[in-house]
């Protein structure tokens, strides 16, 4: 831990560091390949939608039902005439699904489920969904996503600039993407719980988005009067020197999800913490590498891309070239060894003024202390 504090604070400094920047193509290509498979999963497959948003029954059997999954999953597939989903849960019940159905046949489909459990029909717990409430829950839920969306993109270019907020928004629709094409994939069920998993691990990525911006805005304040830099020199610095406080964050936020994902959902059989589980554990990864390995980058990208930056730009590489010195992109080096002509040296640990054997000498007194 000693260590990874130490590289951390290397890394505040600017005395070591990765250029991520300079590697932003590999980042874009590997994200773009992401996502087109998420894409294709979620085209081929398609998302599985709980009745809660096209309307069904939920049926749950009581404890030490003697019926297996397989069992069960024929048997109501048999009485509602409908593709039908089944949950063992850990105290032994069953939490049986049938979408699409029509609420009134739900009793029939009860008692016939009871005969063929061996079960009595009062035991059988029965939840009813109707389509049109599932048709407005969906609809509310796009809707609040668009809203989210639309306000995240507005208070990014108020704080700080429309470069930023547009990347922010293309880093959130990367999330967006990657997670819901892993749910298509895997083939969880997406649900109410699902949603507020997708609208939480949006908020994370953009606070660890807004962290490295900050850093950014605070540190090119005044770049445009210094010949040292270049924007993207800047914004690799940035990534640096809140790179570990992202990882440390992301690693203490996905251990607790991975228990709820891993434990609760695949050893206790929780559906319902499957749903939020799922969302949440790729949300979660997929934002902290879009805010490091995206957001900044492409922030870098965009503003390079002004004319006062191309002439900064043009003014850093020649006076580097008129020192004889390579910079770091092309060397691929990982430190910074040179520093902003106005910055402070570093320093470590604590400074002790030497002694002077004079000191006191030429003093109206002559004394020395």
């Amino acid at each position: 831990m000693s260590k990874l504090g130490n590289l951390g604070a290397r890394l505040h400094r600017g005395e070591v560091g990765y250029d991520f920047v300079k590697n932003r193509k590999i980042w874009y290509g590997v994200s773009i390949l992401i996502t087109i498979l998420a894409i294709a999963g979620l085209a081929v497959r398609g998302l599985n939608m709980g009745i809660e948003f096209q309307g069904g029954a939920v049926f749950n059997t009581p404890k030490n039902t003697s019926a297996s999954v397989s069992q069960a999953e024929r048997y109501a597939e048999e009485a509602s005439g409908h593709d039908a989903i089944v949950q063992k849960l850990g105290d032994g019940s069953m939490r049986i699904q049938v979408a699409g159905i029509d609420t009134g046949a739900a009793n029939d489909i009860k008692n016939t489920l009871a005969d063929d459990l061996k079960i009595d029909s009062e035991q059988i717990n029965a939840e009813l969904v109707g389509p049109s409430w599932g048709e407005q829950i969906a609809n509310k839920a796009w809707q609040g996503l668009g809203i989210f969306l639309v306000l995240v993109v507005i208070y990014l270019a108020i704080a700080f600039e429309w470069r930023m907020a547009v990347a922010a928004f293309v880093a959130l629709i990367h999330d967006i993407t990657i997670t819901v094409g892993i749910y298509a994939l895997v083939g969880f069920e997406v649900t109410p719980g699902t949603v507020i998993g997708l609208l939480t691990i949006l908020g994370y990525s953009l606070y660890d988005t807004v962290v490295v911006f900050d850093s950014l805005k605070e540190q090119t304040k005044d770049i445009a009067k210094q010949t040292r830099w270049t924007y993207s020199d800047i914004a690799n610095r940035s990534i640096n020197s809140t790179l570990v406080r992202s990882i440390n964050t992301t690693v203490v936020a996905l251990l607790p999800v991975a228990g709820l994902l891993f434990i609760g959902g695949g050893v206790l059989g929780a559906g319902m913490l499957n749903d939020i589980s799922l969302s949440l554990f790729v949300g979660l990864a997929a934002g902290a590498y879009s805010s490091i390995f995206i957001a900044t980058p492409l922030v870098a990208d965009l503003k390079e891309r002004e004319p006062q930056m191309k002439a900064l730009k043009k003014r850093v590489l020649a006076k580097r070239a008129a020192k004889g010195e390579t910079p770091q992109a092309e060397t691929g080096d990982e430190s910074y060894a040179d520093e902003p002509e106005d910055a402070a040296p570093a320093v470590v640990g604590p400074r002790n003024q030497p002694a002077s054997r004079n000191r006191g000498r030429g003093r109206p007194s002559g004394k020395r202390r």
